[in-house]
């Protein structure tokens, strides 16, 4: 631990976002899969049910704020390498998808554990709450320059 804590903006939170995701890419990129698809792959495996294609669209650009195409490129690739199917509009997941992302999970899992361990409660608490609200408010800002055009 840095000897004085930053305080938080822009470019902690990113370097944080980027160390954590680069461990991610790289158990990933173990089993053939891209930080894209397991994040695809994870809301059909989470869902309650059958998603439909838009919503499933909708929910992954909506959380990583890229272009829907790419996303609905990523459903054919996930398709194509037997991780969900397809019945019309609907996705679900295979047991291959399913296995999947419990298998990452669990790698990841221990590397997270290692990450956190020691972090008091109560600051992960604090942390949580600031950066939802962090998040609540640059999806308001992105929204409000989109809207600009």
């Amino acid at each position: 631990m840095t000897a004085t804590a930053p305080t938080v903006n822009g470019r902690v939170i990113g370097l944080a976002h980027y160390a954590g995701r680069a461990i991610v890419e790289h158990v990933l990129a173990g089993h053939g899969a891209t930080f894209l698809q397991q994040i695809t792959l994870r809301a059909v495996v989470v869902a309650d049910g059958p998603l439909e294609l838009d919503a499933l669209v909708a929910e992954v650009t909506g959380a990583l704020k890229n272009d829907p195409s790419d996303v609905r490129a990523t459903v054919g690739e996930l398709v194509d390498r037997g991780l969900v199917v397809s019945d019309g509009p609907l996705i679900r997941p295979t047991e291959a998808g399913r296995e999947l992302i419990a298998t990452t999970a669990a790698e990841t899992g221990g590397i997270s554990a290692r990450i956190y361990a020691g972090i008091a409660a109560e600051d992960l608490a604090v942390a949580g709450r600031v950066l939802s609200l962090v998040t609540e408010r640059a999806d308001a800002e992105l929204a409000a320059l989109k809207s600009q055009g």
